[in-house]
């Protein structure tokens, strides 16, 4: 899976996904990997489909409109910045723009454009995965998880709203920011509560979820990029609007399938960690830095890529300028035939007794990201007479990207979920969405040297980071996995 003009909607899809989620799933063959059973949580009644509790759906549902609004809204933001709102006659319109700018040139120094929007949407998109830290402890500790994801979903579309006026831009930016750490931080955590302890479909959960993730991804980029390519950059902003807005009132109507909630006071009562805890709290300490890793390569795709093919890729077919935002639009479809495929072979494998475990796994996603960036540093060499590389690079890297992401996203957030402490599973799944908001920070400055550089040193420099990862993941999985054991109630 691969989860922002900007490639954004890939993070968002695949971290939480994030955050991304992309943030962020995990294959029947990653849980069957894990192997382990955990201990007894509040399941959730309600009538099934396809073996599945109709909880499921709903998340799965709000996490779509979720991501429909995001990725329309990242898939535009860098663009919008660079061609129209840093304009002199519209810049002076942004209400706080003058003391934000201030602030930028005095920690950065002079900055270009180009530099102010990378740097911009750097900064937004740390937020957006730091924030579910603090959005899960808010669920986990003070409000329920489902009162958080419900505000959460207000805020956003408030925010979503407010992006289609220039004098609102910051403040926009602000309030989706907060909304998608309410979300974050506690739509994908109320997964583990819908299964009874040691039921294996738990890791079917996780894929319908990144399907959910994907299918948001795929609809976004043409939804919102066309209506802005035609209507306006104000117009598409509120077609993200409106998706979060439908997301909100899908998440409301669905809410009584969910599972129990407990009151925050009831959960004030807590059992010291046991020894497999605190070893598994190691464990997942030791492989955050790996996702810190891979998701700065894929942050490089969010922050430049969509200005790296407006300036060197041929976007024109058979007499039709494709919107740029449309190549976002694969990290949506390509999931849906790598997951697929993906389970099958994982199946085919663990029926054999030769399946990788879920670390391994990891590692092997990790190269295979990297490879793919490293097709764009071969951009030069496919350059048509007009200097100008064709479409079909950009077309290629989104599939073999996705491939490389669908084997690294899934399973990294499903470690975070299934082997944390049952009282800190939303408060961890944000420790682990903020691995991407180190890497985004990461991104910031190196946007700017994407500008005084050559794309394929870029290129290669940016696949170093999950090619580095995946080679030494792949070295101490073993030992790793030996210090992982079973999840905790909760």
């Amino acid at each position: 899976m691969s989860q922002p003009s900007l490639a954004g909607n890939t993070f968002a899809r695949r971290a939480s996904k994030a955050l991304a989620m992309r943030g962020a799933a995990v294959t029947h063959a990653a849980m069957d990997t894990l192997n382990q059973t955990w201990p007894a949580e509040p399941v959730a009644r309600g009538l099934r489909m396809k073996d599945h509790p109709r909880g499921l759906w709903v998340l799965s549902g709000t996490e779509l409109w979720d991501r429909i609004s995001w990725h329309g809204m990242v898939s535009m933001l860098v663009l919008y910045m660079t061609g129209e709102l840093l304009r002199p006659d519209r810049i002076g319109h942004v209400a706080g723009w003058g003391a934000y700018h201030g602030g930028l040139i005095r920690v950065f120094g002079p900055m270009s454009d180009t530099a102010i929007a990378t740097q911009t949407f750097s900064l937004y998109f740390a937020g957006v995965t730091f924030m579910p830290l603090l959005g899960g402890w808010l669920g986990d500790r003070v409000i329920t998880r489902r009162s958080a994801v419900a505000i959460g979903a207000l805020v956003m579309t408030m925010g979503h709203f407010l992006m289609a006026f220039d004098a609102t831009f910051l403040a926009a930016l602000v309030a989706l920011v907060i909304g998608a750490g309410l979300i974050r931080g506690n739509l994908a955590s109320q997964i583990r509560a819908l299964y009874a302890a040691g039921d294996r479909k738990l890791g079917e959960a996780f894929q319908v979820y990144a399907m959910a993730v994907d299918v948001g991804a795929f609809i976004a980029p043409l939804a919102c990029g066309t209506i802005a390519k035609y209507y306006g950059w104000h117009a598409g902003f509120a077609v993200a609007g409106f998706g979060m807005l439908a997301g909100l009132m899908w998440f409301l109507a669905g809410s009584r399938h969910l599972p129990p909630q407990p009151r925050p006071a009831a959960r004030a009562a807590r059992v010291p960690f046991s020894a497999q805890d605190r070893r598994n709290l190691l464990a997942l300490a030791i492989i955050w830095p790996f996702s810190v890793a891979f998701w700065t390569s894929q942050a490089q795709i969010w922050n430049v890529y969509s200005l790296w093919v407006r300036d060197h890729v041929a976007m024109t077919v058979g007499g039709f300028a494709v919107p740029i935002p449309w190549l976002q639009s694969l990290d949506g479809l390509a999931p849906a035939i790598f997951i697929p495929l993906t389970m099958i072979v994982f199946r085919r494998m663990a029926r054999a007794g030769n399946e990788p475990d879920a670390l391994v796994k990891m590692a092997i996603g990790s190269l295979i990201f990297a490879a793919a960036m490293l097709l764009l540093a071969c951009g030069p060499l496919l350059a048509q007479p007009d200097g100008r590389t064709t479409i079909w690079l950009p077309v290629a890297f989104h599939a073999v990207s996705n491939l490389g992401a669908d084997c690294f996203a899934p399973f990294v957030a499903s470690l975070f979920v299934a082997y944390a402490p049952g009282r800190l599973r939303g408060t961890l799944y944000g420790a682990y969405a903020l691995s991407i908001t180190v890497a985004s920070l990461i991104s910031g400055p190196m946007g700017d040297w994407y500008t005084r550089v050559s794309p394929s040193l870029f290129w290669i420099t940016s696949a170093s980071f999950a090619g580095v990862g995946g080679v030494v993941l792949l070295l101490i999985a073993k030992p790793l996995h030996r210090m992982l054991g079973a999840g905790s109630e909760g």
